[in-house]
């Protein structure tokens, strides 16, 4: 019998959300009450959806930020950082069966700490059940985004970067993305990207399924934008895409320029979280908040749309989506 598998998309139904908590450990220190206070927002609005899965340095510390523990989980484990989307495992359906396919992550090409980090995911096999496969393959979740049907979107300028796999070639990295999540396309964006990333451009910064057959991505129009001709070619990429892989295109506004201590942050509307029955986005008190809103809620009746303040955030340049990881339905939690 032929192998049936494939690589999970986001906007299917979810089991629970994994999120780091910061502590003083973490780059957030300078302004950790702030965070603090960010992070319990976003988890107190996805626990009315779904369960959280909290990983914090100290389990009675934390919980003393609850009024209860409904939909929520904990497990006390300390982290370099709170980037959960990036060195989690993502969510493989194999014959029926969901599992867990673990990566190496290495700080975004070795630019910070991330020992503790990529070894999360192992150390979560205590209390999540579902069987874990290990790959050296240095792959952090935010680099690639799917539609579950064996489409697969990510970045040259990440995933084709000599930081993450120098060891292989353009060809074998595509092969080994078809051979781990059974793809059938897999696309790269050549142009793209947003000043303050530490990512080398991450897809889930500029591009993102909505369902199977339609793009969100981010569009500026404004030619005095440093961000304008890169991503006006992005935009011509993914017209070509769309027209050769019969997906429709929805553009997302580029929300006006925001500064933390005199450096421009890598705000963006496509840093959303699908959480089951809601799409949570990404906002950053700047006027074209609502803008982005009224797109999602225009496009999906069956959801409702949510927006969050992620200004304090993107301080440490990532947003909503980065700190967050989804887990589909079938993997559960013993802890």
């Amino acid at each position: 019998m032929l192998e049936q598998k494939r690589l999970i998309a986001e906007f299917e139904e979810q089991s629970f959300t994994k999120i780091i908590f910061p502590h003083k450990g973490t780059d957030w220190f300078d302004y950790i009450d702030e965070a603090e206070k960010n992070f319990i927002a976003i988890i107190n609005t996805i626990r009315k959806f779904q369960s959280v899965l909290l990983i914090c340095d100290d389990i009675h510390r934390v919980k003393k930020y609850f009024n209860s523990e409904k939909n929520l989980y904990f497990k006390e484990y300390l982290t370099d950082d709170t980037w959960a989307r990036d060195c989690s495992a993502l969510c493989i359906e194999k014959n029926a069966e969901v599992q867990l396919q673990g990566f190496t992550f290495n700080g975004w090409g070795g630019k910070f700490e991330a020992k503790r980090d990529n070894a999360l995911s192992t150390a979560l096999q205590e209390c999540i059940t579902t069987p874990l496969n290990k790959s050296d393959f240095v792959l952090e979740g935010g680099a690639i985004d799917c539609n579950g049907k064996g489409t697969l979107l990510t970045t040259a300028a990440c995933m084709l970067n000599p930081n993450r796999n120098p060891q292989y070639d353009t060809i074998e990295i595509t092969q080994k993305l078809k051979n781990f999540f059974n793809a059938k396309h897999i696309l790269y964006l050549n142009h793209g990207y947003l000043a303050g990333d530490d990512t080398d451009s991450h897809i889930d910064t500029l591009a993102r399924f909505l369902d199977k057959e339609t793009i969100a991505y981010v569009q500026c129009n404004d030619k005095n934008d440093e961000h304008y001709h890169q991503l006006q070619l992005m935009q011509e990429e993914l017209q070509m895409i769309a027209k050769e892989q019969n997906l429709k295109l929805i553009p997302l506004p580029m929300p006006d320029a925001c500064y933390y201590d005199g450096e421009r942050l890598p705000a963006t509307y496509a840093n959303f979280l699908f959480v089951n029955g809601a799409l949570l986005v990404p906002t950053y008190n700047v006027k074209q908040d609502e803008e982005a809103l009224a797109i999602f809620r225009n496009y999906f009746s069956d959801r409702e749309i949510i927006g969050i303040d992620c200004s304090v955030l993107i301080r440490q340049h990532g947003s909503l989506h980065c700190v967050t990881m989804n887990f589909a339905t079938g993997v559960s939690i013993s802890c």
